[in-house]
């Protein structure tokens, strides 16, 4: 299928990128012609990439603190941008969508997920200075789907949890039942 008409180009860095587990809706919106796959991309400014509670990715907007970080682009219709934003908690705090630059011959300018910027300097003093250039399935181990954390906390309770405590673990212990 096609570019998507008024599409938007979204980098991708973590759970939605081909082989990870949120990469499901985007295979979804391919189907239904709201999504194709555009490249493979890096970021053009170095940026933190780190995981936090349950390994979940963050990108930082903390530009020349990381990488430059690898992912994929997709170009999305508005109806997918609609339902990316909800996964990425856009109303809830979790992620805020902006621009970024990419490389490419004329260093263009997508939009990504990143982490949102009432706490993205707390994860990046949490990190340790343990920043990824790319979500790769060993830093993903560890890694705990949505239906399996503590339904009882927001995830910006599990953020703030996990950003107090130095100590913490790399996961957070998830018990059945």
């Amino acid at each position: 299928m096609g570019v998507p008409a008024a599409a938007t180009l979204i980098f991708t860095y973590g759970t939605l990128k081909q082989g990870f587990s949120n990469h499901g809706l985007i295979q979804e919106m391919t189907a239904t012609g709201d999504a194709a796959f555009v490249g493979a991309a890096r970021t053009l400014p170095r940026l933190p990439l780190v995981c936090g509670p349950y390994r979940v990715p963050f990108l930082l907007n903390l530009p020349g603190r990381g990488h430059r970080v690898s992912g994929e682009i997709y170009a999305v219709s508005p109806a997918a941008v609609a339902r990316m934003d909800e996964l990425e908690g856009i109303g809830r705090g979790h992620y805020e969508r902006l621009p970024i630059q990419i490389e490419t011959d004329a260093a263009e300018t997508v939009e990504a997920y990143y982490a949102h910027g009432s706490y993205a300097e707390a994860m990046w003093r949490r990190s340790g200075g343990e920043v990824y250039n790319c979500y790769t399935e060993k830093a993903a181990r560890g890694y705990v789907k949505r239906k399996d954390r503590p339904q009882h906390l927001t995830f910006l309770d599990q953020i703030s949890l996990f950003v107090s405590s130095a100590s913490q673990p790399e996961s957070i212990t998830v018990r059945a039942g």
